[in-house]
């Protein structure tokens, strides 16, 4: 699998990752059926898309970028869905973050 490749199955991990935590919120600690369901179907689809990726990038590099990525997608979904607005720290916090996934994956080297 070429690096582009595990990048874009990255994001499906992601998006994933991010829908699993919207769904697990809406589950009310798992009393509700359906997002239940669809919790456990996304993180399982998640955890897969992961297995793949780290065939060609490396464990460190992978869920460093996923977490880093998972959170800031779940920050916006939060934002979206369930109107809770970050403060000053978490919006800096955003910005450490994305920084950091940067530098892994532009000029980090790990082999």
């Amino acid at each position: 699998m070429s690096n582009i490749f595990s990048y874009v199955i990255l994001i499906v991990a992601v998006i994933l990752g991010t829908a699993a935590n919207g769904f697990a919120k809406s589950a009310q600690g798992f009393t509700l059926l359906l997002p239940s369901i669809m919790t456990g179907i996304t993180i399982v689809g998640c955890m897969y898309a992961l297995s793949l990726v780290m065939k060609t990038i490396p464990v460190g590099v992978t869920y460093a970028s996923f977490a880093g990525l998972c959170i800031i997608a779940t920050i916006i979904i939060g934002i979206i869905k369930f109107n809770q607005m970050p403060d000053i720290y978490t919006i800096l916090g955003m910005i450490l973050i994305i920084s950091g996934v940067l530098i892994v994956n532009l000029i980090g080297k790990t082999s």
